[in-house]
């Protein structure tokens, strides 16, 4: 028996509901696809009329249906095309309207995204669509907002102990632009003077990898690590394969050695609004090899502090690819730090940094001796010229260096280390910031002085109060916890005054950034004091 087209599209809507409540997207945008092809060829036969009116919004529905899926399977570029397809059907489509106002959204394209809930709210909508054109142009005007200003406030979620969803940020990049390095490569340098704290990128992952692994040493441990790392490879080639975007942003990134110069990119390709012409490839089809050589290469983990403060478990492990910040190179005497908030990453400023200062991180651990850099850097296959590696490396007391080292290691001496290195300073006129660097790699046995009330007291004026170092050691590496948890517990004993409390405040924001009120920055101290007593 011949079946009419209206049973046949009724059958696969049935069918489509089915996958829709299973939520089987890949399935439900393939049977949609057959869904649309049927109606383009039955209208192409309608020609003009009521069935071809009919066959016109039937197509509309699903064009939106199939948007909707897409995004929810996160192709993005696919939902927005099918959205732009039904509204040209049918301008006032108001769930294609929605739902392309959601990927532009989620595409950091505020502007583009208003425009569209303006179009949605001429439409006059009702009920339950009402409340989503109102609740969507809220967050559409609060994240156009943030991305203007670099104004961010996660004082809420801070205070209220993590436990709610993290904070809608808005893609950002502040007062800094891409220049050659004097490492030979490329780097991200600030355009102004910024102070300590402030944002200087905030960025989506492109793709985030998460998981928790079983304790060193379990047979499991590597091949949990490789399926890990499997999945995150697969959807990092997804979404390239789906956006010629991302694909194209991927390519500005380095592969490694053996590519020669690589080019300069201008700042405002790595911003949303870019014009989409700038974006358009040779093949579609990524290299598959180009892109593990940049996994390899620009891959940041979340840092310890970013996972402990979401409650995460001791073995849990972060990986992400965050493009702009992949520009961002190594120093030992580092001037930004990253926190992360979900898929997002906020880059700022942990210490002072002046206009065309090259923005750096720490890639590992700087509050340790210059050996132990060097082994740590050698890992990452380079070697630090950082101003304070030359400086370390240069100074005629390098062995009286390297036997307080041996004594630090051994953990018997502590106090005894930070004596002799500032009875050394003042012998070997060391001056200025380089004592900060000094007692940056001696930090352990600082810290060590500093935790005991009884070493402190020994030590007495032969080492500098608490706030002075911490001052010194910040103003060298930038904001740290470990720097920070040390004038925490002077002013929780009791020992400290407004001037330092203030001091305390000014390293906090060094340390996580200018996102948060007094209040949220305290709670945040509390937590730190926690984390690393632990």
């Amino acid at each position: 028996m011949k079946v009419s087209i209206e049973e046949h599209l009724q059958q696969l809507r049935s069918r489509a509901t089915e996958l829709l409540l299973r939520e089987d997207w890949n399935e439900y945008i393939n049977l949609y696809s057959r869904f649309i092809s049927l109606c383009r060829s039955h209208l192409l036969a309608a020609g003009s009329g009521a069935a071809s009116d009919s066959l016109h919004k039937t197509l509309c529905l699903a064009l939106s249906n199939r948007a909707e899926a897409r995004f929810r399977s996160r192709d993005l570029p696919g939902a927005l095309e099918d959205c732009d397809d039904a509204l040209d059907l049918d301008p006032a489509h108001l769930k294609s309207l929605l739902c392309k106002a959601k990927v532009l959204l989620d595409l950091d394209r505020y502007s583009s995204a208003s425009e569209c809930l303006k179009l949605a709210l001429a439409s006059q909508p009702s009920g339950g669509a009402a409340d989503v054109v109102r609740g969507l142009s809220y967050r559409c005007r609060k994240l156009e907002a943030q991305s203007r200003t670099g104004s961010f406030d996660l004082s809420d979620w801070i205070l209220n102990g993590f436990s709610e969803k993290c904070p809608d940020l808005a893609e950002y990049i502040g007062p800094v632009e891409i220049r050659r390095s004097t490492n030979g490569g490329r780097g991200l340098f600030a355009t102004k003077n910024v102070e300590a704290g402030t944002p200087l990128v905030v960025t989506r992952a492109v793709v985030v990898g998460r998981g928790i692994l079983p304790e060193s040493g379990d047979r499991h441990g590597e091949s949990a690590r490789m399926v890990m790392w499997k999945d995150f490879v697969d959807k990092i080639l997804d979404v390239a394969e789906k956006c010629s975007r991302t694909l194209c942003l991927i390519y500005q990134l380095s592969a490694g050695t053996g590519q020669g110069e690589l080019d300069v990119p201008d700042i405002d390709l790595f911003k949303p609004e870019a014009a989409e012409e700038l974006f358009v490839l040779k093949s579609k089809k990524p290299d598959v090899g180009r892109i593990l050589k940049v996994l390899d290469v620009n891959c940041l983990r979340e840092e310890g502090f970013s996972a402990g403060i979401h409650g995460k478990h001791s073995n849990y492990i972060g990986v992400g690819l965050w493009i702009l910040p992949s520009f961002v190179n190594h120093s030992c005497s580092p001037n930004a730090r990253r926190l992360h908030v979900g898929d997002r990453v906020v880059v700022h400023a942990s210490r002072d940094v002046k206009a065309g200062e090259e923005i750096t991180f720490a890639y590992f651990d700087v509050l340790l001796p210059l050996d132990d850099r060097r082994a740590m850097a050698k890992g990452w296959g380079f070697e630090c010229s950082c101003e304070r590696c030359r400086l370390e490396e240069s100074v005629g007391f390098r062995q009286e260096m390297r036997e307080l080292e041996m004594v630090m290691k051994s953990g018997t001496d502590l106090d005894g280390v930070a004596v002799r290195l500032e009875e050394g300073m003042s012998r070997w006129t060391v001056k200025g910031k380089a004592k900060g660097f000094l007692r940056a790699s001696f930090w352990p046995a600082y810290s060590g002085v500093y935790e005991s009330e009884r070493l402190t007291r020994r030590c007495g004026r032969r080492i500098p109060a608490v706030s002075m170092a911490v001052q010194s050691v910040s103003e060298a590496v930038g904001g740290d916890e470990r720097i920070l948890r040390a004038l925490l517990r002077r002013l929780k004993r009791g020992g400290g005054d407004a001037m330092e409390m203030d001091k305390a405040m000014r390293l906090g924001r060094g340390t996580y950034g200018k996102i948060m009120k007094k209040a949220a920055m305290k709670a945040l101290c509390e937590v730190a004091l926690v984390h690393y007593a632990n």
